[in-house]
């Protein structure tokens, strides 16, 4: 007899499993590598997963990340508002100061003008500036909300009494943006609606959120008259 046989013999059971489990199988490497045919760990492969999916993802707006809403999902505007519409009072409240001030000087010039009227407007107008340069910026921002479908557009806005509008789609004409000197400071910009008999429109969005609007109100106007 040949000493093959002899050898398959004295093999022990396991060894002979072994073989037989093995036979045909490409073998594969146990290490952690990644070269071809080495296995991963399943931690490893799914924390490599994370990483290419967000990766993957699309950037996104911080002002769309960070949109804030109410309950109802109205959407406010952008928080910047209330530093440029600051601003802006400071800037229009020096017209009003021109009323005390031209009083204050004709009392001056001669006896028909009485003084006490220069320091009671003074008293009015030094009252406003403080104002709108401290609380009514911040009760405007909180009172002003918009909300867009499909169908319709609703504004909500007011200093003391709140307002409602209610804008049909298939009644807008023509939406723009529009950004003044104080806003472009701010990166700001408002959203103008136009329909048959009037021109509403929504302030201090940030730029990417009013193109963005804009886009979105054009676009279901545009449906809109596709199904009259």
């Amino acid at each position: 007899m040949s000493e093959e046989p002899e050898k398959k013999k004295g093999m022990s059971a396991g060894d002979r499993n072994e073989d037989r489990n093995t036979e045909g199988k490409p073998l594969e490497a146990t290490g952690t590598g990644t070269e071809p045919g080495s296995r991963e760990a399943p931690g490893q492969k799914s924390q490599q997963e994370q990483e290419r999916k967000s990766d993957e993802k699309p950037e996104v707006e911080p002002e769309a990340a960070t949109e804030l809403r109410d309950e109802q999902g109205h959407r406010y505007l952008s928080p910047e508002a209330i530093n440029a519409w600051r601003i802006s009072g400071a800037l229009g409240s020096i017209v009003y100061w021109l009323v005390p001030l031209g009083y204050g000087a004709l009392s001056m010039g001669g006896d028909m003008w009485p003084e006490w009227p220069a320091y009671v407007l003074g008293v009015i107008f030094l009252t406003y500036t403080i104002l709108e340069g401290t609380v009514i910026p911040w009760v405007r921002w909180k009172r002003w909300r918009y909300h867009v479908d499909r169908n319709e557009i609703d504004l909500r806005r007011g200093l003391f009494i709140v307002t409602r509008t209610l804008i049909p789609i298939k009644r807008v004409q023509h939406v723009d943006t529009r950004q003044g000197p104080v806003y472009r400071q701010f990166g700001l910009a408002s959203v103008t609606v136009t329909t048959a008999g009037d021109m509403h429109e929504i302030p201090a969005l940030s730029e990417p959120v009013a193109d963005e609007l804009r886009k979105t109100i054009s676009e279901y106007a545009r449906i809109a008259r596709e199904d009259l």
